[in-house]
C-alpha cells in the first residue's frame, strides 16, 4: 500500500515537474559534454604542447651554444618582442611582404569583426584604433544580427518553405516527413558546396595546408568559431599568389555567402515540427502554450500564403477572399441572412459569430 501510494506520489510529481526535470537534465547534460570535452582535448593536445616545448629549448639552447656573444637576457628580450609583434599581425621575417591595413585587408578585417568570426591574425596597434573598433562594432554587430535575420528569413521562404510545400500539394506527403527530407538534402548540399569544394581549392592555393586543414578551416569559418590559427594568405610569397588582394577579397565573399547559408540551414532545421515538439519539453506550461499558439498562427498563415499563391503564372485565379458587398449579395440571392464570413481559398466557411 505505501509502495503504491510512493509511487503514484512520484509519479505525480515527475508529470507536473516535467519541463523542470528536463530543463535540470540538460543542464547536466551540457555540463557533462563540456567535462568530456575538456578532457578528450587534453589527453591528446597535451603531450604535443610538451613535445613542441621541448623542441623550442633544444633549438634555444643550440642557438646559444653557437652563438656565445649573444647573452640568454638578450635572447630573451628580442624573442618577446617578437612574439608580441607577431600577435599584432606582424611579422619581422625578411620575406614578409604582407600589409594587414590596406583597403581589403581591412574590408576582410571589418567582416569578420561584425560576424563575430574574429581571426584575431590583425588587430588595431593605435589607441585610435582600438576606440574606433569599439565604437564601430557597438553599432555594427547587431545592425549584422538584424541584416543576417532579414536576409535568412528571405530565403527561407523560397529554399526551405515554399519547396516543401510545393512537394506537400504535389505528392500528398505530409509535410513533417518532407522537412525532415528536404532538411537533409539542403545540410548535404551546403555540406559539398561550402565545405567540401572549397576544401579542395584551398588545397591548391595554400601550400602548406593539406585536405583537413583546408576543412578545418572552412568549418571553424563559417560556424563564426575563428580561432585564427589558419588563415588564408598568411604563407602566401609573391610568386605564389600574384594577386593578393583580389584573393583576400574572394575568400571575404565566400564567408559572408557562406554564413549565410549555414544559417539558412540551421534555420530549417530548427523550424522543424520535430524539432518543435523536442523544444517544449523543456518550457514551462505557459511558454509551451504560447509557444503552440505561435506554432499554428505561423501554419495557418503559411496555409493561407499557399492558398493565396496562383498555381499558374499565367492563367488568371479566382480571388481567395471576396469583398462585403459581394458576399452579402450572394447571400440575399441564396435567401441566406447569416451575417458576414471570411472565406479561406475558394471555399467560404460559413460561422456564425
Amino acid at each position: 500500500m505505501v509502495r503504491s501510494c510512493n509511487g503514484s506520489w512520484c509519479a505525480r510529481f515527475v508529470d507536473q515537474h516535467r519541463s523542470a526535470l528536463n530543463f535540470v537534465l540538460l543542464v547536466f547534460g551540457y555540463i557533462l559534454y563540456l567535462v568530456i570535452g575538456a578532457g578528450i582535448f587534453s589527453a591528446i593536445e597535451l603531450p604535443y604542447e610538451l613535445d613542441l616545448r621541448q623542441l623550442l629549448k633544444a633549438a634555444r639552447d643550440d642557438f646559444l651554444s653557437e652563438n656565445t656573444c649573444v647573452s640568454d637576457a638578450r635572447l630573451e628580450e628580442l624573442l618577446a618582442r617578437v612574439l608580441e609583434a607577431s600577435n599584432y599581425g606582424v611579422s619581422i621575417l625578411n620575406n614578409d611582404t604582407r600589409r594587414n591595413w590596406d583597403f581589403v585587408s581591412s574590408l576582410f578585417f571589418t567582416s569578420t569583426v561584425l560576424t563575430t568570426t574574429g581571426y584575431g591574425h590583425a588587430v588595431p596597434l593605435s589607441d585610435e584604433g582600438k576606440a574606433f573598433c569599439i565604437f564601430y562594432t557597438l553599432i555594427g554587430v547587431p545592425a549584422t544580427l538584424f541584416f543576417l535575420t532579414v536576409v535568412v528569413q528571405r530565403l527561407m521562404v523560397v529554399v526551405s518553405r515554399r519547396p516543401v510545400s510545393y512537394f506537400h500539394r504535389r505528392w500528398a506527403i505530409s509535410k513533417a516527413k518532407l522537412a525532415v527530407i528536404h532538411a537533409t538534402c539542403l545540410t548535404l548540399v551546403m555540406v559539398l558546396v561550402f565545405l567540401i569544394i572549397p576544401a579542395w581549392i584551398f588545397i591548391s592555393l595554400e601550400r602548406d595546408w593539406n585536405f583537413l586543414e583546408s576543412l578545418y578551416f572552412c568549418f571553424i569559418s563559417l560556424t563564426t568559431i575563428g580561432l585564427g590559427d589558419y588563415v588564408p594568405g598568411e604563407t602566401h610569397g609573391t610568386e605564389d599568389n600574384p594577386h593578393p588582394q583580389l584573393y583576400r577579397l574572394a575568400i571575404t565573399i565566400y564567408l559572408l555567402v557562406g554564413l549565410v547559408c549555414v544559417l539558412v540551414v540551421m534555420e530549417t532545421c530548427y523550424e522543424l515540427p520535430q524539432m518543435r515538439r523536442f523544444r517544449q519539453q523543456f518550457y514551462q506550461k505557459s511558454v509551451r502554450e504560447l509557444d503552440s499558439e505561435t506554432t499554428n498562427i505561423i501554419d495557418q498563415e503559411h496555409m493561407s500564403d499557399e492558398l493565396h499563391e496562383p498555381e499558374d503564372q499565367g492563367t488568371p485565379q479566382p480571388r481567395a477572399i471576396s469583398s462585403v458587398l459581394e458576399q452579402a449579395a450572394s447571400m440575399r440571392q441564396d435567401g441566406i441572412s447569416a451575417p458576414y464570413t471570411q472565406a479561406s481559398g475558394s471555399t467560404v466557411n460559413q460561422k456564425e459569430r
